[in-house]
């Protein structure tokens, strides 16, 4: 509008442009208001596109999270025998940031915000925890573990990091001295403080565990290793005030596996680390929704090198299409973990069915704003009548096979709000990266960032 402003300076039009703009704002707060509305608004700006996307997608938190505990449900659909009482950890992260980004743009009040996030907060200091560390999924209303599978019913090390990136973000947010926000701080830091993240070496080995449960011990025996999603535990357990791991956990841990290294070119784009064509997407999502990769380096890689190149390999993979699937192209693409029409499957351009995960590209807004506006556009205006819902899109669809998800996930609609969000105004980055103890565990594994200048 502004150049149709600019140069077409005739009265009766700007007349018209006016009335036309205000019609449209109305339209939009009408639509972002009312919590069923799935209609399609035509000629919406970027950012108004952006605002209604993020907006409506937080509703999944807000609106559908677990009347008891708050917490964010695994999924909106009932599916694989999950029944209406199972949350997720590290989507309950991913979703406290959500409402985070809602109280800053208005959509809640912060004192909501603060009572949702405080009753969050005290569901867990009273839920199951082994050594200060949650279970993967639990019950919304008890507290009591959900076992993922038949040994994995205890402590999940990798989905509590994202959790506790949530709480640190949310901790730094309430930062009033008023006693709502103080006691919400002092929730925060008890669970954090009371993370044994050390525990989870099995007993001083220079790697972290997954899991261990009080039935199982150390049966599922699981080491993470890199490069994947979980950079963020071996920086939360690097970080923490009482039981920190040493750097050794993460130099001769993390960094000690085949698929850690890369430097190989797909599509003609170099890939620092990881798998060849560099995996799911999530991989660049779930650690650096409160990580900021801009100028983040260590003695491996510049993150945002990596997060950037990660990205453009997985578009490009699409855009050529090497199986010409139906619908891929430059303003459809994106692969990661998702549901899909035989299951559940880590697309990726190396693991690809078909299967577009509209999180994978706007939750990519950071490293691509143009590439992932473009998908936005395509996925709300040709495609919004299949795809877009009362929680925004679906988790995924598959036009090969005619098939579109009847699910959402919190673990793939959170990163579209952080993510976005993060390519706006930076607010999850700058939360989570001002938190002293998340400097002091960077510094201590060697790694340089513009937030680590003055340590």
């Amino acid at each position: 509008m502004t150049k149709v402003f600019k140069y077409l300076l005739v009265s009766v039009v700007l007349a018209g442009c006016t009335y036309a703009l205000q019609a449209q704002k109305k339209t939009v707060k009408k639509a972002a208001k009312d919590s069923v509305s799935t209609a399609i608004i035509p000629n919406l700006t970027d950012d108004q596109l952006m605002d209604l996307v993020q907006r409506q997608t937080f509703r999944y938190f807000w609106d559908f999270g677990h009347p008891v505990s708050g917490l964010s449900r695994e999924r909106s659909n009932i599916a694989y025998d999950y029944g209406d009482e199972v949350v997720t950890t590290g989507g309950t992260g991913f979703g406290i940031m959500a409402i985070l980004v809602a109280a800053e743009r208005g959509w809640v009040t912060r004192d909501s915000a603060l009572a949702r996030v405080q009753k969050m907060a005290t569901f867990l200091s009273k839920a199951d925890h082994y050594h200060g560390i949650f279970a993967h999924w639990m019950n919304g209303s008890t507290g009591k573990t959900i076992p993922f599978s038949r040994k994995d019913d205890g402590a999940d090390i990798v989905e509590s990091s994202f959790l506790f990136q949530g709480l640190l973000c949310a901790r730094q947010y309430f930062n009033k001295a008023t006693p709502g926000e103080e006691r919400l701080r002092n929730t925060i830091n008890w669970l954090w403080n009371e993370a044994e993240w050390d525990w989870f070496t099995q007993g001083g080995r220079n790697v972290l565990y997954w899991h261990w449960s009080p039935n199982n011990g150390w049966a599922m025996n699981f080491e993470i290793r890199g490069f994947n999603e979980c950079l963020i535990t071996y920086v939360m357990a690097a970080s923490s005030p009482r039981y920190p791991v040493k750097p050794d956990v993460y130099h001769q841990g993390w960094v000690n596996s085949w698929f850690f290294r890369n430097g190989r070119e797909f599509y003609g784009i170099k890939l620092p680390l990881g798998f060849d064509y560099g995996g799911p997407l999530f991989f660049s999502h779930y650690s650096f929704l409160g990580l900021d990769p801009h100028g983040l380096k260590d003695r491996y890689a510049d993150y945002w090198e990596q997060t950037t190149a990660h990205v453009k390999i997985n578009r490009q993979h699409c855009i050529l299409n090497p199986k010409k699937f139906k619908g891929y192209g430059e303003d459809c693409w994106g692969l990661t973990a998702s549901d899909t029409y035989n299951g559940y499957n880590a697309h990726a351009p190396d693991n690809d069915n078909g299967t577009i995960s509209p999180t994978a590209a706007l939750s990519s807004f950071p490293y691509s704003p143009k590439e992932s506006m473009q998908a936005l556009r395509h996925f709300y205006y040709q495609l919004g009548d299949k795809i877009w819902t009362k929680y925004g899109f679906v988790d995924a669809f598959n036009e090969t096979q005619n098939w579109v998800a009847g699910s959402h996930l919190a673990i793939d609609q959170g990163p579209i709000i952080v993510m976005m969000e993060n390519h706006r105004s930076g607010l999850l980055w700058k939360l989570f990266m001002s938190c002293p103890e998340i400097q002091q565990g960077l510094k201590k594994l060697g790694f340089e960032s513009p937030y680590l200048k003055n340590l």
